[in-house]
């Protein structure tokens, strides 16, 4: 087996970056879709487009990447015989966190589909508020309210 995957390695490597970049692109997508679909009212029509935006966009890019990117991984983990290296290690720590992210994600797209609502999307992360305000941009040595910060903080890095 591992020489069979060997001898494919290119094209497990070339799909697994391909599927990571399709995989990321979701992510990054998914929770700007949340900034336009929380504003509007649960029960209009805009609020059916968005569900199926987010629907689509799931179940077209996110669901298949992230199981490609997982499949693809493994094989390549296996055909180098990489368990015991601590790089790999570190990568599937990423790649846990990031697929928890996609849970979390995933669990607020339903939310938002039953109708539920937040101030924010990030109200959940109020306890790394102190980390957030230090990126914050102010002018003064007053603290900033969490979701002003948090705020501040995603309109500079464009969600």
């Amino acid at each position: 087996m591992q020489e069979y995957l060997l001898t494919i390695y290119p094209w497990l490597k070339a799909g697994h970056i391909v599927f990571v970049v399709f995989w990321m692109a979701g992510l990054f997508m998914l929770p700007r879709l949340f900034v336009y679909h929380q504003e509007c009212d649960p029960e209009s029509p805009e609020n059916a487009q968005w569900i199926e935006r987010e629907g689509k966009l799931v179940r077209i890019i996110l669901a298949p990447s992230i199981g490609a990117v997982w499949l693809l991984g493994l094989a390549l983990a296996f055909a180098l015989d990489a368990w015991g290296e601590g790089w790999l290690h570190a990568k599937l720590a990423l790649v846990i966190g990031l697929s928890a992210y996609h849970g979390y994600l995933r669990g607020y797209a339903r939310k938002l589909a039953k109708g539920g609502r937040s101030t924010f999307i990030f109200d959940d992360l109020e306890p790394v508020q102190p980390m957030l305000d230090m990126f914050a941009p102010h002018d003064d040595d007053r603290p900033i309210p969490f979701a002003r910060g948090v705020d501040a903080l995603a309109r500079g890095i464009g969600i």
